[in-house]
């Protein structure tokens, strides 16, 4: 199927033309005739399915010009990033129509908003906390919403906007037309569509836990964090790996491995977590998307939803306590139909999330042999030394899974495929508005 097969008006088939796209991914050309039909839509896909262009495509369409104040669209994402990034894709499909949009989130001055708001909307693209705040002010009103769209909902659960998205989501129109998409559903996900979706059509593109198949997976066994650095080092050094994403867990440990990469790869590096500035977080990221940055040291906040292209190989320097965050990461490679390098670096400590990462994904993780020109180091950080002498630990350490995929009764798996639960800051504005040309 080709775009101009799809009910799309001649602005929409028009930008959809200067963007150069010619075929719908699976996706867009499944959601788009349920979601103008009006019912209710769960969308489950992986990370770089186009999902985004899944709902506003079909949002865009049916959206009749009005000069009303209050938004009729609303889209809510769990991150600033996610914000700016909604957004941006609007700023693309409306080129040829007259749209009013803004993107609100958390840590910037609210008063400004509120203009932005009171001058009026047609679609408005928010944090759930940040539009809690307007919307108790008496100033943004929602009672015109047409359609809601949530994107990530597990990631807002797991961040803790449960309360704020069920006070907006009760004060909405009760007619209305709600849309979910994301790349998990956790039973914590499904208790919350029973509450407030009615009847949905779910639409699911690829099994969670279901790995892009185009991606090669790769690992380590190594003993410890100095090694690992040695080895990040070395892989670093071959001109292959041409754009790199580096997911460490935590802000402090994503700085400390940015301060070790530093001395050779200064120009070449850039770190990236929510305790950094709007502003620094928005020039590095696009200076990661134009590849003037090679390598991007970051936390899980990346991994969520956000589109940054031609990445070749993702490192994981230390797995993810949650299994399915590992979909997540090695989902921001291997994108847009291009092969991708998921390369991950596995402690003694850490091959019992090995083996939950496996169960999830009813696949072997191929472990290499460590290059022959590796260092070991035999100097351990403090957090190992604390490791190796806890008794508790030696009681309970697992033996070598050495990459295999182990078979365990029911009884004994423990599998979350969410992700954990993290406070973010909420930062700054983002506002577009598009005229007709």
């Amino acid at each position: 199927m080709t775009f101009d097969e799809l009910n799309l008006n001649k602005p929409l088939l028009n930008a959809i033309e200067d963007l150069g796209f010619i075929n719908p991914t699976p996706v867009q050309e499944k959601t788009f005739s349920v979601i103008m039909s009006g019912k209710d839509v769960v969308s489950v896909a992986q990370t770089g399915t186009g999902k985004t262009f899944a709902y506003l495509l079909p949002v865009l369409r049916q959206l009749k010009y009005s000069e009303q104040r209050h938004p009729r669209i609303l889209i809510l994402v769990p991150t600033r990033e996610l914000v700016l990034q909604v957004t941006n894709e609007l700023d693309k499909l409306t080129k040829y129509m007259n749209v009013r949009y803004t993107g609100i989130y958390g840590g910037t001055n609210i008063n400004t908003q509120k203009k932005v708001v009171y001058a009026g909307l047609d679609i408005l693209v928010a944090t759930p906390g940040r539009l809690y705040d307007l919307t108790m002010t008496g100033l943004l009103r929602l009672k015109n919403i047409q359609k809601v769209i949530i994107d990530e909902v597990d990631e807002m659960l797991n961040l803790g906007f449960r309360p704020q998205l069920i006070s907006i989501l009760e004060i909405l129109p009760k007619k209305r037309q709600n849309l979910m998409f994301s790349a998990t559903l956790t039973e914590d996900v499904e208790n919350f569509i029973n509450d407030f979706f009615i009847s949905p059509v779910k639409i699911e593109i690829a099994p969670h836990g279901t790995p892009i198949d185009k991606i090669i997976q790769t690992a380590y066994h190594i003993p410890n964090y100095n090694t690992k650095i040695n080895l990040l080092n070395l892989l670093l050094r071959d001109s292959n790996l041409e754009k790199v994403l580096i997911f460490v867990s935590g802000k402090k440990n994503a700085d400390r491995l940015y301060e070790k990469l530093l001395p050779e790869f200064k120009e070449e590096a850039a770190v990236l977590h929510s305790n950094k500035s709007q502003n620094y977080r928005i020039r590095t990221l696009k200076s990661f998307h134009d590849s003037k940055t090679r390598i991007l040291i970051a936390t899980d906040i990346v991994a969520r939803g956000l589109d940054i292209s031609d990445v070749s190989h993702v490192i994981n320097f230390s797995l993810p306590e949650i299994p399915g965050d590992y979909i997540h990461r090695t989902g921001r490679t291997g994108r847009a139909d291009k092969p991708g390098k998921a390369i991950s670096f596995i402690a003694e400590k850490e091959e019992d999330l090995q083996v939950q990462i496996e169960h999830l994904m009813k696949k072997n993780i191929r472990i290499e042999p460590l290059p022959e020109d590796l260092k070991i180091s035999t100097v351990l950080t403090e957090e190992e030394k604390d490791v190796l002498y806890d008794k508790n630990y030696l009681k309970t350490k697992i033996p070598q899974s050495g990459g295999a995929f182990h078979e365990k009764k029911e009884k004994n798996i423990k599998v979350n495929s969410g992700s954990p639960s993290k406070k973010r800051k909420r930062n700054k504005k983002n506002v577009k508005r598009s005229g007709k040309r």
